[in-house]
């Protein structure tokens, strides 16, 4: 029996290892709050931050995380220096990805990317966005055909701040990014809520951010799991940090004390208006 004895002490002493695991996930190296962004010390924080702890300390593993540029994210994950990319998506790099046998997640958190216009300017046709900001990096999806014929001029900014900025002097016709992101910015890092709004008439695109890894399928499809088993836990993150803002209607990115705010003015304009002659 002490052969049996020293084989299950061996087990028990083995178990709490594996368990702990450490993976890296590779994160992106940029402000983009509410989704995540790196606090003054360089730690990783925000909605992704949440569910991914919340996922590591279900499955009993433990996560790492390092922050790099957009550019280096995917060469790394290819070289094997991080386990995983967060975001990612089948949609993003497919040239880039040739060759690479990627797993990804089920959907984390939904997105819009849109243009966002000074108030005024809301509504108005394609034709009258001739100078497009945009961050370095990005893609203007449904503008290919335009930027193509020389009709949309980029211009590019260094992160969100610049860019914002340069639409706020009116420098651009519009500013091309994540629609949730840019409101939460404008709203309460650069207090000027309601400076730009986003157009839904304009171009843009409905996605969602995956995590994905090329050596550990298994850790992905855990990940599944827990998205699954713990989805009231995840609806409660989105809510808290608003990363699904209002997705489904005219007010993309407001919080929803704003959507009251302004339905509570709709309605009040309707009331006063002058009732129309019956025929």
């Amino acid at each position: 029996m002490k052969p049996v004895r020293l084989c299950l002490i061996s087990t028990l002493l083995l178990a709490p290892v594996a368990l702990a695991q450490t993976y890296v996930v590779g994160v992106e190296d940029l402000p983009f709050a509410p989704h995540y962004s790196l606090d003054a010390q360089g730690r990783y924080q925000g909605f992704a931050r949440e569910v991914l702890d919340a996922f590591a300390a279900d499955a009993g593993l433990t996560l790492s995380y390092r922050a790099l540029p957009l550019d280096r994210l995917l060469p790394a994950l290819q070289r094997g220096e991080i386990d995983f990319k967060y975001p990612d998506s089948p949609l993003w790099a497919q040239a880039q990805k040739a060759g690479m046998s990627l797993h990804y997640s089920q959907a984390v958190v939904d997105y819009v990317d849109g243009v966002l216009v000074a108030p005024q300017r809301q509504g108005q046709a394609l034709r009258n966005i001739r100078r497009l900001a945009l961050v370095q990096g990005w893609t203007p999806r449904g503008y290919e055909d335009g930027i193509a014929s020389g009709a949309v001029q980029l211009q590019y900014s260094k992160d969100l701040r610049q860019m914002i900025h340069q639409t706020l002097k009116q420098d651009a016709d519009g500013a091309y990014f994540n629609v949730v992101v840019a409101t939460h910015y404008l709203d309460n890092i650069r207090a000027r809520p309601g400076a730009l709004v986003f157009d839904p008439k304009l171009p843009h695109i409905r996605g969602a951010f995956h995590l994905s890894s090329q050596a550990h399928p298994e850790v992905v499809a855990r990940f599944d799991r827990f998205l699954g088993e713990r989805a009231q836990q995840v609806a409660a993150l989105k809510s808290r940090y608003g990363v699904e803002a209002n997705l489904n209607n005219e007010y993309i990115g407001l919080e929803q004390w704003k959507v009251d705010f302004l339905e509570r003015q709709k309605a009040k304009a309707g009331a006063q208006a002058p009732a129309s002659s019956v025929r």
